[in-house]
């Protein structure tokens, strides 16, 4: 039971629990299932994100530029689809930014592997690289005239519920968010790479005598970071129905903290998929639904920062006592 309490991963179910608790009593909107929906559909973008940032943490290293990775994907491929295929399928669309996605990822993994730069200042750099290519050479133009696929699919519902106001739709992006979780979990719980990523995360130099190969698995981490990010950035657009240079940069803390609020170490060697899936349901409802209990806007980013404070703080704390009961029975 101890040792439950102790899990970074309850103590932000229960923090969840109290938080959805405080606002469904001030405001039973917030128990429908149609804000339900609306929650689901405000996490997708957030959760894809995450479960790139989650390996890149888990292996001891720091991603800042997938925002910039997402939006450029998002309207490099608006715009090739517009200007050579317009009435090509979603699919089409999310395999397009994958690939972008996917060749920016390289070249952070380039600078990281071959030059053994530090993560974060790579992807720093890189996030002003992308933003600024972007801006300048592709587009600064918001493209509201998005492919019919596009539309379509932002329009697309697997579940649609009457309800006294409207009618209550669940998105069918929910299952791509899901697919992405699947293939995270299965990766780091099943895989020797996922036991290479979380040895990278715990000592490099011991993951390199161990005989993983440690060029190779960063390479892997930021490729998929960045074809994680490309398919983020185009469902950002296709809910939104346009293509808008400057969205979505910006928002790296949010996704950041929720792993990190999941219980993922910043110094690496630690992390979970259940976890991370709870910080970045946290995040979302404080940012989404504390409004219905009066929180003003510009109050609740202050909300978010104490919440991260706490549920990253009593794990620190907690595990620092752990190490001092430890060295003292050793000394004993």
């Amino acid at each position: 039971m101890k040792r439950l309490l102790r899990r970074n991963e309850f103590l932000v179910a229960v923090t969840l629990v109290i938080l959805c608790l405080v606002i469904g009593l001030n405001n039973p909107t917030f128990f429908t299932v149609g804000n339900l929906f609306t929650l689901l559909r405000s996490s997708i973008v957030t959760g894809i994100f995450a479960m790139g940032v989650l390996i890149v943490i888990i292996s001891g290293g720091i991603d800042v530029s997938f925002t910039a990775i997402g939006v450029f994907a998002l309207y490099s491929t608006v715009k090739l689809m517009l200007h050579y295929a317009p009435d090509a399928s979603i699919w089409v669309a999310f395999i397009i930014a994958a690939l972008i996605g996917l060749g920016l990822g390289l070249i952070n993994a380039f600078f990281i592997a071959q030059f053994k730069l530090p993560t974060l200042i790579v992807t720093l750099g890189t996030l002003s690289m992308y933003q600024g290519f972007l801006l300048f050479a592709i587009g600064n133009r918001i493209i509201r005239d998005v492919p019919p696929a596009l539309t379509e699919f932002a329009r697309a519902a697997v579940v649609q519920i009457p309800q006294e106001r409207g009618t209550a739709n669940l998105h069918p992006a929910v299952f791509l968010w899901i697919v992405v979780v699947v293939i995270v979990w299965l990766l780091l719980r099943y895989t020797m790479l996922g036991r290479g990523i979380y040895a990278l995360g715990g000592a490099p130099e011991a993951a390199e005598r161990a005989g993983f190969n440690v060029i190779r698995i960063q390479y892997f981490i930021y490729s998929f970071v960045g074809l994680v990010s490309g398919i983020a950035g185009m469902t950002f657009g296709a809910l939104a129905r346009q293509a808008n240079p400057q969205d979505i940069v910006g928002t790296e803390l949010n996704v950041i903290a929720a792993v990190v609020l999941g219980g993922a170490y910043l110094t690496g060697g630690r992390g979970t998929v259940i976890g991370t899936l709870l910080g970045v349901i946290l995040v979302v409802i404080a940012n989404n639904s504390l409004i219905l209990i009066g929180v003003p806007t510009v109050w609740q980013r202050v909300v978010i920062g104490l919440i991260i404070l706490v549920g990253t703080g009593i794990p620190a704390i907690q595990e620092r006592r752990a190490g001092k009961v430890t060295a003292g029975l050793a000394e004993a």
